[in-house]
């Protein structure tokens, strides 16, 4: 199978590359850099998608990027770099003479309002209710092809937790705190902390894109990629400070997360939504990594 990728140089996209050809796969990226193996954003507009049996688009400015401050620029590039790159890719197949039998697009599961209580399975109904909201119904809605398309191609949309892993995302930041004894809680630590690790989300991705069984559906299949398990802040913290023997007695307040961060961009740590993979088990998805203790012990250890 042949495979491009938007993104595909980030975290996320390391581990699937990787995958997709451990499995056989071709891989295509597309990227701002031109380079072996890849298209740029400009070929892609003005020369179409390259022949592929599947799309997948992982582009977007790191919302945790420790570099940029937040302000109305950095909340700029979150939106634009998602959406017009899935916008530049939606049209592109929907442009194809052979459109590929999968297109995948990995948004987040910042659409479920942060609840201790509500548990949110791919069938929730929901609308936006603050910024972050607002950037996935935008950036989904971005991905819809037409429907002379969804005949041939197979729309898919995977809503991640937090991504756990050794090269990146939130644990790479989070590591050398806590081997320095200085890891804690963040906020109350009892709002729920939906996660998954990288090894599954890219396995997800992978799965995502097998040719669809009988006709595609009109509107994009949703998945929740996240972990099984339910698990909170404070049993996170716990578990990462027991398998790495550190103690994890440096809680971090709200309010500083709030002022280090920006209040719009702490509410991804400080709550927190009980997400449920209901289809994504139904499906008949198989996690490598179905609960902490098993996901950190393989992060600590690599």
């Amino acid at each position: 199978m042949r495979v491009v990728i938007g993104g595909g140089t980030g975290f996320v996209g390391r581990e699937l590359i990787r995958l997709l050809r451990d499995k056989g796969h071709e891989v295509t990226v597309i990227s701002r850099q031109p380079g072996p193996g890849k298209i740029t954003w400009s070929e892609l507009q003005s020369g179409g998608l390259p022949p592929c049996e599947g799309a997948v688009n992982l582009a977007g400015e790191n919302l945790m990027n420790p570099l940029r401050w937040w302000n109305e620029s950095y909340k700029k590039d979150l939106f634009s770099s998602r959406i017009d790159t899935t916008k530049a890719l939606a049209q592109a197949i929907a442009a194809s003479p052979s459109p590929p039998q999968s297109w995948v697009l990995v948004s987040g599961v910042a659409c479920y309002q942060p609840s201790l209580t509500a548990e949110y399975t791919e069938d929730s109904d929901w609308t936006p209710f603050d910024l972050l909201s607002k950037l996935v119904q935008e950036w989904e809605a971005s991905a819809l092809l037409p429907k002379s398309v969804t005949e041939s191609t197979k729309q898919v949309v995977i809503r991640p937790g937090a991504v756990l892993g050794r090269d990146g995302g939130a644990m790479k930041q989070m590591l050398l705190p806590f081997w320095l004894g200085l890891g804690g809680t963040l906020g109350s630590g009892q709002q729920p902390f939906p996660w998954i690790h990288v090894s599954d989300l890219a396995g997800l991705i992978a799965h995502a894109l097998e040719p669809p069984i009988g006709a595609p559906l009109s509107l994009p299949q949703v998945f929740n990629g996240v972990a099984p398990t339910l698990n909170t802040n404070y049993e996170f913290t716990k578990e990462l400070g027991r398998v790495m023997r550190r103690p994890t007695i440096f809680p971090v307040p709200g309010f500083v997360m709030n002022a280090l961060m920006g209040s719009e961009r702490a509410v991804v740590l400080t709550q927190g939504q009980k997400v449920l993979p209901k289809r994504t088990l139904e499906a008949g998805f198989q996690y490598k990594y179905p609960d902490l203790s098993s996901a950190l012990k393989e992060i600590v250890a690599s």
